[in-house]
């Protein structure tokens, strides 16, 4: 199917020069305002990948259309979804009944309807309304199109061949075939012909319909799409490849790229002039003469391409048999091994006066001239590479040793470091440099004067006329680190070192004149790149910013200044004023004026352009020290290296999103129930009482949502805009009732701003208890309720007071009983199990022994007899701990002191953990119950320690102070947080707390998870 943008009306079509120059002008003025650069192969686009597989949608998308308000319609076999970039949302009833949810072909008309071709009827949709065409009812409609004079071409199918075509809102169809057959493309071409294509089984017709008489030529193949080369010749997408009509034959076309598996089934001409044509087994891009394939091993979507589409921001869209792709120019195009570097992975980029661009890859030296790719490497012939013929002279043809570091000499030589040696390329070959070893070689420079200043790990050199002087780094930089990094003074004969650890210094006849380090305020960490301004100033990339020395004075950029981190790896300076820093968290544009004014203040903001991925800029985070990283080329481009490939920046050619976005409130939810927000003449009003409120909003740039940003308000409510960057939904709680008002506005991924965005007006009307006289009688009704419940109040805790002070003493005497009767009872239930099943525990062990006595020794019986006895003597244990603890009698006959030290000492024994117990002996004649509230308590937090804390100390305090008597028991455990002390199902705390309230007392918990738990207990002194 071809798919093309909708262009102006020409009128009555013409065949006259004039005519198709006309027609040929306004085709190309209908282009987007940001189409592909041609020149460019569809593996240096921007690519996005939307997958069905991945959830994306759950069906295939067969037509691609974009609106005049800036949605993406999509048409699939399950339905017709509105996208804008980030979210898909599905045709909603509530705009019409479409003839089926199947669609098969989408187009939009010049005047912005959006036609619907579905597999029965057709349907228009504008202005929100939609309507049918009874005429097809019933009828598959493929494919759509509108000609020069605004007349909407169709195909309906099943019956014989239909060709229809809807003029000032008439259906006419007339036979464009015989039985059987069916319209299966259409196309008009520069010069305002019709092209059909009628297909049955096996073999096609190609119709020139109109204007003019018709022509006809019979194809014994399947034919899915009509389309035109450079020339305009028709093209032919055949079921063996692709066909051409030439002087009235059809001929075959062979397109590099196509095989017998990649068979053509659809074209589409972007506004750029490339021609892509899509293939059952993936693209094929032809531009420039050559093409390019991109399939699903590059990260297409899928294999089968279906449709074709180019968006007003000048992306181009493309469905196929997995989901949907879209492809935009990144404003740094880069090239890689795809466009014939010998390998992606390049360190070293250096421009040369000729033009050429050369390029240290991992396997060796490229030149990128003229826009191809030569390779100088021994591997040129077997990798198909153009390489460097041999030459006589002892020159060599090619670099095979691995490169190190690139230069170029006074004279515009290229100079090239290899693990091998110096190399310096002639006019007929690569001639060794003699005087310099074989080493370690960073980025050399030239010193003005025909030599080369060339930085290696044993020091640096000084070449000139064959012979080189040495200087090791001890005589220069600190601790005799190397200073890989270096920058010529031509006029003194000096030269500038950065070092590797940090500091510069600048040399002349080899004594060291100048130093600077951080303390001096240059930026901190290693140096990795120097240039020099045309007023002298030396800039200093290091990882702590870009530091400016000049007459001695230094300042540096930082994130402080309004750079967007530290780190610069280098600047440049293009031919406009502008600055560009390369930094590990994007690509910097700082323009002339902005640096001068921070050269003046270095305390202010500077105002930069940052530039990330989804410009293709790849970022790193450590520089390379060989290279160099960064150049320029005579024509003003700056190529620069990253972790793939060579980047280029044309700063005559920024690309720049112009277009502002279009700016919809999709949705207003109030508690769950949505209303509409299109097509209102007045402000919506909302039931009273609306407690949630979410509004929905969107911004159609598709080149790059995901960089939109928004500035929202709501009138009424917000004080100030609040920015946000692609969020697309903001919520609201509890709004008063009033009138508001809330605005949208959003900027595309340029930062150009729609200012007059949307706006939604809408009413919270207040509830009958919301009004002025309902407040104002409730008020009142309030005060004097108000009034009358205080005197009540105080006439009430009158006579509480007193019934509370007259029970006082009642509640505490009933608290005694109770806690006696409870320990009655305990004391009951330990003698029952000291003297009855403690007793018959023992009867059945000695029984057991008996028993045993009387199996053979030999027998396993006696050895479960002895197994079981010895289970049973642990269970009498066990009871008689627990009896002792629930009836203590040291605690009636010696008091609480006597009783906690006693319960300490057996505690020790029994748990196997330290307990140190300090009792005041004056305690001994406190009140009966209360003792053995402390005492229960006590158990209670040493059991607790023992079960839960693992603690291996516990200390035990109990003292008399103030009529209080005080218990703590602290230990060294586990420790736990106090408030989720309630979460489990423990009663331990709760009876703590229960013993002490009934006795007027109070309970302190003091723990840290891992730092032990401190619990205090103190209630008044009763005496017994």
């Amino acid at each position: 199917m071809v798919h093309r943008r909708t262009r102006a009306s020409t009128g009555r079509p013409r065949t006259t020069a004039h005519g198709v120059l006309l027609a040929t002008l306004m085709l190309l003025s209908s282009g987007s305002a940001l189409a592909l650069d041609p020149s460019l192969d569809v593996s240096q686009y921007a690519h996005t990948a939307w997958r069905i597989r991945d959830g994306f949608i759950s069906s295939k998308i067969f037509a691609i259309a974009q609106t005049p308000d800036g949605y993406l319609w999509l048409g699939t076999d399950l339905g017709l979804l509105r996208f804008d970039g980030v979210r898909t949302v599905p045709w909603s009833p509530a705009w019409g009944e479409l003839p089926s949810n199947y669609i098969r072909s989408l187009l939009v008309a010049r005047d912005g309807t959006l036609w619907i071709g579905t597999l029965k009827g057709l349907a228009s949709w504008k202005d929100r309304k939609l309507s049918q065409y009874p005429e097809v009812a019933g009828r598959s409609v493929l494919p759509l199109l509108q000609d020069q004079d605004g007349t909407i071409w169709f195909g309906a199918y099943p019956g014989v061949a239909a060709l229809c075509r809807i003029a000032a809102g008439n259906v006419a169809c007339e036979t464009a075939g015989s039985s059987g057959q069916w319209v299966g493309a259409l196309h008009e071409d520069r010069s305002g012909n019709l092209w059909v294509i009628t297909a049955q089984a096996g073999a096609a017709q190609l119709r020139r319909w109109k204007p003019g008489a018709r022509e006809e030529y019979s194809i014994p193949d399947q034919v899915a799409a009509v389309g035109e080369d450079d020339r305009g010749a028709i093209l032919l997408a055949a079921s063996d490849g692709v066909k051409r009509l030439v002087d009235g034959r059809i001929v075959s076309h062979p397109v590099e790229g196509l095989t017998s598996v990649s068979r053509p089934r659809g074209f589409f001409r972007s506004s750029d002039g490339s021609l892509w044509i899509g293939t059952f087994n993936g693209l094929v891009h032809v531009h420039g003469g050559r093409s390019d394939v991109f399939t699903v091993a590059h990260g297409l979507s899928g294999e089968n391409v279906f449709s074709m589409y180019e968006d007003r921001e000048g992306s181009v869209w493309v469905s196929t048999s997995g989901g949907l792709d879209r492809f935009r120019e990144y404003t740094f195009p880069r090239i890689t091994a795809d466009q014939g570097l010998s390998s992606s992975n390049v360190w070293g980029v250096l421009a040369t006066p000729d033009g050429s661009v050369w390029m240290a890859a991992s396997d060796g030296l490229n030149r990128w001239r003229g826009g191809r790719a030569s390779f100088f490497g021994r591997r040129a012939e077997r990798r198909g590479i153009q390489g460097t013929r041999a030459s006589s002279g002892g020159r060599l043809a090619v670099l095979d040793a691995r490169l190190r570091s690139l230069g170029v000499d006074d004279k515009g030589r290229l100079w090239a470091a290899t693990r091998d040696g110096m190399f310096v390329l002639e006019a007929d070959g690569f001639a060794r440099v003699t005087g310099l070893p074989a080493t370690e070689t960073f980025p050399m420079v030239p010193d003005g004067q025909g030599g080369m200043w060339v930085p290696a790990t044993e020091g640096l050199f000084h070449w000139r006329d064959g012979t080189a002087s040495h200087f090791p780094w001890s005589r220069f930089g600190p601790k005799g680190l190397p200073g890989p990094v270096v920058l010529p003074e031509p006029a003194k004969g000096g030269i500038w070192l950065g070092f590797l650890f940090g500091g510069l210094s600048y040399v002349e006849d080899g004594r060291v004149l100048a130093t600077y380090a951080a303390a001096n305020g240059l930026g901190s960490g290693r140096v990795t790149h120097l240039r020099r301004d045309d007023r002298g100033a030396i800039w200093v990339s290091t990882e702590g910013g870009l530091s400016r020395v000049h007459d001695g004075q230094i300042a540096t950029l930082a994130a402080k200044n309004g750079l967007p981190c530290d780190a610069v790896h280098w600047s440049i300076e293009d031919d406009h004023g502008s600055v560009w820093l390369y930094m590990p968290c994007g690509l910097v544009r700082i323009g002339r004026a902005e640096l001068d004014a921070w050269a003046s203040d270095a305390g202010r903001k500077t105002q930069t352009a940052v530039f990330d991925a989804s410009d293709g800029v790849i970022t790193i985070g450590a520089a390379y020290s060989y290279g160099p990283s960064v150049t320029k080329t005579p024509d003003g481009r700056i190529w620069f290296t990253g972790s793939e490939g060579v980047t280029i920046i044309d700063p005559l050619n920024i690309r720049r999103n112009d277009q502002p976005p279009p700016v919809h409130i999709e949705a207003i939810v109030a508690d769950g129930t949505t209303y509409p927000t299109w097509s209102r003449t007045s402000p919506l009003r909302l039931p009273s009482r609306v407690r949630d409120l979410e509004i929905d909003y969107t911004a159609l740039s598709l080149r790059a949502p995901e960089k939109v940003r928004f500035r929202v308000k709501l009138e009424g409510q917000d004080k100030d805009w609040r920015e946000l960057l692609n969020e697309r939904h903001v919520s609201y709680t509890n709004l008063p009732p009033r009138s508001y008002r809330f605005v949208v506005k959003a900027a595309n991924d340029s930062g150009v701003w729609n200012e007059e965005g949307a706006s939604l007006a809408f009413t919270i009307p207040p509830a009958f208890f919301q009004t002025a006289w309902f407040r104002t009688l409730c008020v009142a009704a309030l005060a004097g309720l108000l009034w009358g419940a205080y005197r009540v109040r105080i006439s009430a805790l009158e006579r509480s007071r007193r019934i509370l002070e007259l029970h006082q003493v009642e509640i505490t005497a009933l608290n005694e009983r109770l806690m006696k009767a409870q320990e009655e009872e305990r004391g009951r239930i330990a003698g029952e199990l000291h003297d009855g099943v403690l007793q018959q525990l023992a009867t059945i062990t000695l029984d057991l022994g008996t028993a045993k006595h009387g199996i053979p020794a030999e027998s396993t019986g006696r050895t479960y007899i002895s197994r079981a006895q010895q289970k049973l003597i642990e269970l009498g244990r066990e009871i008689r701990i627990l009896s002792h603890e629930m009836h203590p009698a040291v605690l009636q006959e010696h008091g609480l002191a006597q009783a906690l030290s006693s319960y300490c000492s057996e505690f020790a024994n029994t748990r196997g953990i330290a307990a140190a117990c300090e009792a005041d002996a004056a305690l001994k004649d406190l009140s009966r119950g209360s003792a053995l509230a402390l005492y229960r308590i006590a158990q209670e937090a040493m059991g607790n320690a023992a079960k839960h804390a693992r603690a291996k100390q516990v200390n035990v305090r109990l003292e008399q102070a103030d009529g209080m008597a005080r218990l703590t028991v602290s230990d060294d455990g586990t420790g736990f947080v106090p408030e989720h002390a309630g979460q489990t199902d423990g009663l331990g705390l709760v009876n703590m707390r229960e013993r002490v309230r009934q006795l007027g007392g109070a309970l302190e918990i003091e723990s840290q998870p891992g730092r032990g738990t401190t619990i205090r207990a103190q209630i008044p002194f009763r005496r017994a």
